[in-house]
């Protein structure tokens, strides 16, 4: 069966490949900012963990960031700031997230365009804030 971008059938291959994240509402009547966080945003940073981490530790190498000599608050502090301030970079992630919503999803996100990327980007600092030991370890690796 040819999938269509914008077939049900897409949209419903498309959340069979995301994980399932605890606190999801139940069948939400319409869509808005906190469903689309719950239904959609949380269950794909899950499953792009690896790639998000790997996707932020090659940004702090390409930066040259001194993450492996410094100490534990500052390799905090120092991912903190590339999220916050690389463009290039919180771009690459919004693209690998919204890639990986549905068409209704997207259609909201078309239009709720700004809430939703700080919401995500708000959620991408928090799990890379929780693994900074991996991002660190990741950014030490030789370059591919």
């Amino acid at each position: 069966m040819l999938l269509t971008p914008d077939s049900d059938a897409a949209d419903a291959a498309l959340r069979g490949l995301r994980p399932a994240v605890d606190a999801a509402p139940a069948s939400p009547p319409e869509l808005t900012a906190d469903t689309l966080l719950h239904a959609a945003l949380r269950p794909i940073l899950k499953l792009h963990n690896a790639r998000l981490l790997r996707l932020v530790a090659d940004f702090a190498r390409d930066y040259r960031l001194p993450l492996p000599g410094a100490a534990p608050a500052d390799q905090a502090r120092l991912l903190e700031e590339l999220l916050r301030r690389n463009q290039r970079l919180q771009h690459t992630a919004v693209g690998l997230v919204t890639a990986l919503l549905t068409m209704p999803e997207y259609e909201y996100y078309r239009h709720h365009r700004a809430e939703v990327n700080r919401r995500l980007l708000e959620l991408l600092r928090q799990r890379v804030a929780t693994q900074v030991p991996a991002v660190v370890a990741l950014a030490a690796e030789a370059a591919p």
